[in-house]
């Protein structure tokens, strides 16, 4: 939901009904993630997506028909054996939608939770997706240290239980199921006298640092906030590293990298990605030293394979171990023959997204399984539909 919260948050300002569907569960080659939505106010108007265009219709239909009742639900969407067009996914996954309405005012998790969200704040929304029918949709807006919204009519561990759990995936940014018992234990999906909430972290933007103001990294900062990164040049010298060199980052620092990265030890964490294009040892080895003892998703450094072990050495003389530097994506990118910078760009990318969704690297046309690669997607049949 977070790819559509501005235009969620300005309906509701302006004290506009609307409801919003969202991708809850999802199996097989399903095109979006959970947390994916799509959104239609009272006057019809569409915003987001939750298949790339297989359901969206009949989602829409849903959409209007909760605006119409009040009437949260949950729908699955899968493959048609007996017509490919059918409502339904072609490409053979299944998606669970939980649709629900939202009325400016009506539930205090949502109110505070759109509020958060508008003001840049943290937060994880708890949403009731399977459970006693006339809960369905209470939601709890949980932050690192306090939390709004409530579960009426049921039992205070149960509701202390879902803080706990929601704030520590707000702490891990990760979004997904959690199924509890009633007294608030953790309890496999499928088990009777459940009830299951998706949790939905909002968290800043990840981030991608990119070290060298070098041609290459203009093209890198574009691909790097297309892909949804918050950038950052940082170079040590300022006849290069200039906003108007690079006006597509989120901002431009003039600094020695290591001395950068050392003022932003509390602004990592597993998500951000480092990539070294500096070219210079000077930069490179204190850089890397330090880079490579930080808990981030990435950090690759752009040469030549001479360049490479030339780098290595030193970093073993560092003190650095075999298993420090193994982290190392060097030299960075997949092998796409690129030449031009916007080449390399994609070529770094897409060992980028390789290494986070755990893809193979390989042509789709030469393997036979699953395209969708990630690992921690809940598995089919999380969630129990009506």
């Amino acid at each position: 939901m977070q790819d559509i919260a501005e235009q969620l948050q300005a309906w509701h300002a302006a004290g506009r009904p609307f409801a919003v569907a969202t991708v809850v569960g999802v199996s097989g080659s399903a095109p979006r993630d959970p947390g994916a939505a799509l959104a239609v106010n009272d006057a019809g108007e569409v915003v987001g997506s939750v298949s790339g265009g297989c359901v969206e219709g009949a989602v829409y239909e849903l959409c209007r028909t909760a605006l119409e009742t009040g009437a949260p639900v949950l729908e699955r969407f899968g493959y048609s054996d007996e017509d490919a067009f059918a409502v339904g996914l072609s490409c053979g996954g299944v998606l669970e939608v939980f649709v629900q309405r939202v009325q400016p005012g009506g539930d205090t998790g949502l109110d505070a939770g759109i509020a958060l969200l508008g003001a840049g704040t943290p937060v994880a929304l708890a949403r009731m997706v399977d459970g006693p029918a006339g809960l369905l949709g209470a939601t709890v807006a949980v932050t690192g240290d306090t939390h709004d919204g409530s579960l009426p009519s049921l039992t205070g561990d149960l509701e202390r239980s879902l803080v706990a759990e929601a704030r520590a995936m707000l702490d891990a940014g990760r979004t997904g199921a959690v199924t509890l018992a009633l007294d608030g234990r953790p309890c496999d999906p499928t088990a009777a006298g459940t009830v299951t909430f998706f949790v939905e972290s909002f968290v800043p933007k990840p981030r991608m640092l990119v070290f060298g103001a070098i041609d290459f990294a203009a093209a890198v900062v574009r691909i790097g906030r297309f892909l949804g990164y918050r950038v950052t040049v940082c170079d040590a010298r300022p006849v290069f590293a200039t906003a108007r060199r690079f006006p597509d980052a989120d901002e431009v620092v003039v600094e020695w990298p290591h001395r950068y990265l050392d003022s932003q030890l509390d602004r990592l964490d597993g998500r951000t990605v480092l990539c070294v294009l500096t070219h210079d040892v000077k930069f490179d080895v204190p850089l890397l030293e330090r880079a490579l003892r930080l808990p981030v998703g990435f950090v690759g450094a752009m040469g030549s394979r001479r360049t490479h072990r030339e780098r290595d050495a030193r970093l073993r003389e560092a003190g650095l171990t075999d298993a420090e530097i193994a982290r190392l994506h060097s030299p960075i990118g997949l092998d796409l023959g690129a030449r031009t910078p916007e080449e390399t760009a994609v070529a770094i990318a897409a060992e980028i997204v390789a290494g986070r969704r755990g893809g193979g690297c390989l042509p789709l046309s030469a393997g036979t399984g699953p395209i969708h690669h990630d690992l921690n997607r809940p598995r089919r049949g999380a969630f129990r539909v009506a």
